[in-house]
This record gives structure tokens, C-alpha cells and sequence, in this order.
């Protein structure tokens, strides 16, 4: 009887995992084909089409005929696990970036984004600093740091997204001023303003933002005109920005004439082997 469950759960998580791998493959390709996944996962076609059919029915892929394609929705967000491998030499770069004007000793809030993992790691050399996050995943990163404090939010677990959300994680971000909030989006726009997938995390980053001196938005050039669900503030609420690819000019106007600034690390189609 044991043995049978045990091999019922194992078979849940490899389907998870399977899944997961699915959709990494379609965001790099953005579709999928019923015979090649067979084949790849040594598996029926029947168990990929009832893959597909999950991924379908929780809005992260549209079946088509003999396989699927990416939902490219901004109002749906894919599984932290799978976003976190997306755009990371960009992640890196901006990262490496936000490190810099963090400072020695200093009270940061980040938000539960898969840029925020980064950003940490990035940190890792400082002697001393505090973190105050609702994240899971920056938690475990940082669980083997020592000399520095850090706080978790509490709250409710947000399914696939590693993080605690509700009026609970709120109540605790707003009752600290920190010296800077970093965080991330899914889309910045210049009349819908800063937003994410959803409410509840739209909700935490905002209680984020009412709680620090500077507050800095760390995001990709891919994160640049669009839209997603739920708004987390308009755009001049922002103190930075912190991208990889250097801003369209409308776009560095509207930054100039706010008072915003932007801190970017290279040029459109500027090569590697050029910088410096």
C-alpha cells in the first residue's frame, strides 16, 4: 500500500517537472509538438496531450492541432521555477547594476520577483545589510549568508509563485522605512504606468513602494511597452530605473522630464566584445 503511493507521488512530481520543462521549451520556441515531447520524455503521446491539456486549462498554453503554442498573454505568468531560467544574462546585468548603489549597512526591501534572486546574489559580498522580503526563493538564497538580518513578511503562499502575499505580509512591509525597495514587473507603460499579473502581487510590491526613501524598478528591456493585469503604481512613482538594454529615446524624455533616472548597461545591439 505504501509502496503504492509513494510511486502515485513520485509520479505527480515527475508530471510537474515534465510540465515545467514544457514550458520552458515553449517559451524558448514558442510552440510544442505532441510527437517531439513523446519522444523527448520517453512517455505516451496520450500522457503529453494530458500535459497539454493542464497547461491549456490553467491559461499557460493554447492547444493547436498536434501540439501547443505559448500563451504570450501578459496576464498570465508562468510557474516562478520556469521564469527565473528566462533572460537571465539580462537579470545578471541588471543585478550587477542595482549592487552597485546599495550600500554597506543599509535596510533594503526586495520584492518576490525572480530579478530579486538575482539582485541578491549579486549582494552576497556585502559584509552587512538587512532584507526585508516576502519571497521564498530569496529566503532559501540567502539562508547560508551570515552578518546580515533577515526579515520575512509572513502571509499566505501564492501558489507558483514562491511568495507570501495578503494583508498580513502588507501590514508587516509598511510597518518598516527602508533605505531602498527593489523591485521588478511584468510590464511598464507610459500612461497604464507600472503593473503585474496579478492583484495580490501588485498589492505587496505597493505596500513595498510606501515603505522605502528610494525606490528602484529593476527590469528588462522585454518589460518596455507593455501592459499586464494589475497596476502596481503609475510610472513617475518610481525614483530608477535599472534595465540592461538602453531605453527608445520617448522613452528616456519621459524618464528626463519626470525626474526618474535610468541606469542601463549597454547599448541597443552593442556586442560584448566592445564594452568595456
Amino acid at each position: 500500500m505504501y509502496d503504492n503511493k509513494f510511486a502515485e507521488e513520485q509520479g505527480r512530481m515527475l508530471a510537474v517537472e515534465r510540465r515545467n520543462l514544457i514550458l520552458e521549451k515553449l517559451q524558448n520556441e514558442r510552440k510544442v509538438v505532441v510527437s517531439e515531447l513523446s519522444a523527448l520524455f520517453d512517455v505516451s503521446e496520450e500522457t503529453i496531450r494530458r500535459d497539454l491539456d493542464k497547461l491549456d486549462r490553467e491559461g499557460l498554453a493554447i492547444k493547436s492541432y498536434g501540439g501547443a503554442v505559448l500563451n504570450e498573454n501578459t496576464g498570465v505568468d508562468m510557474p516562478f521555477n520556469v521564469r527565473k531560467k528566462r533572460n537571465m544574462k539580462a537579470k545578471q546585468e541588471i543585478a550587477a547594476l542595482v549592487a552597485g548603489l546599495v550600500q554597506e549597512g543599509e535596510h533594503i526591501i526586495v520584492d518576490p520577483s525572480t530579478t530579486a534572486v538575482s539582485v541578491v546574489k549579486a549582494l552576497k559580498a556585502r559584509k552587512k545589510l538587512t532584507v526585508i522580503t516576502s519571497s521564498i526563493e530569496v529566503l532559501i538564497e540567502l539562508s547560508d549568508v551570515t552578518g546580515w538580518e533577515i526579515i520575512c513578511t509572513g502571509g499566505s503562499l501564492r501558489e507558483n509563485y514562491l511568495t507570501l502575499v495578503g494583508s498580513r505580509a502588507a501590514d508587516v512591509i509598511e510597518s518598516f522605512q527602508a533605505d531602498k525597495v527593489i523591485l521588478s514587473c511584468k510590464g511598464i507603460d507610459l500612461e497604464r504606468g507600472v503593473t503585474d499579473a496579478n492583484e495580490a502581487l501588485s498589492q505587496i510590491k505597493h505596500a513595498m513602494l510606501k515603505s522605502a526613501r528610494q525606490r528602484i524598478l529593476a527590469a528588462d528591456h522585454t518589460k518596455f511597452g507593455n501592459v499586464a493585469f494589475s497596476r502596481i503604481c503609475q510610472l513617475w512613482d518610481i525614483d530608477m530605473v535599472v534595465t540592461d538594454i538602453r531605453p527608445e529615446q520617448k522613452w528616456m524624455d519621459y524618464f528626463a522630464e519626470k525626474g526618474i533616472e535610468c541606469l542601463y548597461d549597454r547599448e541597443e545591439g552593442e556586442n560584448d566584445s566592445l564594452r568595456q
